[in-house]
């Protein structure tokens, strides 16, 4: 008759990974030389945006925002300071170098859609692939359509879609080649309350279920209160960032008045932070 023993056992419990880093900003600024005149835009921003989440960029006009947006999306350079990309530094790197990066790491959502006339939602979304030199294109580009409700619209134009339909066929592209981050500016702009309200869910939905990481640029507060972090600007330094403590979930609540939204943002991720913040 044989006994068993409990063995202790010396093996350690194996510690949580930490998360991983997507965006890595480093002290960046960027200047625009104007003739004998040097514009400082952004001025020593660091900021750091994990993968998993979903963060709103705010800022008023001339906060700088758009011009943060086209370094996060490697459309524009920093004149000094450090950023990695998925963990690749994309501060030095030159153009065609550059548009790879993009094409690999970055799915762009823009406000006027960007697609084009003659060309069929299927072969749209198959575009990055193409340039990416992928194979499996029209497999790849179809489950994407079809993670978006479009599935039923391959081989329509843009001019056989609502405005809404039309957005979702440009998240669709942005999802098809993976990447590791999806940059969205001002992506239900041109949309109406129902059409936006959609767009926002696909979003929430992609954040949530494939834990997508996802940063909206955007000037509308009630847009921000849907995602889970607001980064706010001004005068080019950041100058709040505070996680949302409920953040809307798409459908389930109707839109107050702009100066409640205003009001509501503001006390929340604005002025909601230590003093330190604002120094």
């Amino acid at each position: 008759m044989f006994k068993w023993f409990n063995r202790k056992t010396t093996e350690s419990v194996a510690e949580p990974e930490a998360p991983k880093a997507v965006i890595d900003i480093r002290d960046i600024t960027r200047t625009y030389e104007m003739g004998e005149f040097s514009l400082q835009v952004l001025k020593g921003i660091s900021l750091q945006i994990f993968k998993g989440e979903f963060v709103s960029i705010m800022g008023p006009s001339g906060s700088g925002k758009s011009t943060l947006m086209n370094i996060l999306g490697a459309l524009d350079q920093p004149t000094s300071g450090e950023y990695f990309l998925d963990g690749v530094d994309v501060s030095k790197l030159g153009e065609t170098t550059l548009a790879g990066v993009r094409n690999k790491k970055i799915g762009f959502v823009f406000q006027s859609f960007n697609l084009l006339r003659r060309t069929t939602a299927l072969r749209q979304v198959e575009l990055p692939l193409v340039y990416g030199g992928v194979s499996g294109r029209s497999q790849k580009a179809k489950a994407a359509l079809e993670s978006v409700g479009l599935g039923q619209r391959l081989d329509h134009l843009p001019s056989e879609l609502s405005g809404g339909q039309q957005q979702r066929v440009a998240i669709a592209r942005a999802l098809v080649n993976e990447p590791a981050m999806i940059l969205a500016d001002e992506p239900t702009g041109n949309l109406d309350s129902r059409s936006g309200t959609e767009v926002m869910q696909i979003f929430q939905q992609l954040n949530r279920d494939q834990g997508i990481t996802i940063v909206f640029v955007t000037h509308d507060p009630w847009i921000a209160r849907h995602t889970k972090r607001v980064v706010m600007l001004r005068d080019g330094k950041i100058v709040a960032d505070r996680h949302v403590a409920a953040p809307l979930v798409a459908g389930e609540t109707e839109r107050p008045s702009e100066a409640e939204e205003l009001e509501g943002v503001f006390k929340e991720a604005y002025y909601g932070g230590a003093k330190a913040e604002y120094t």
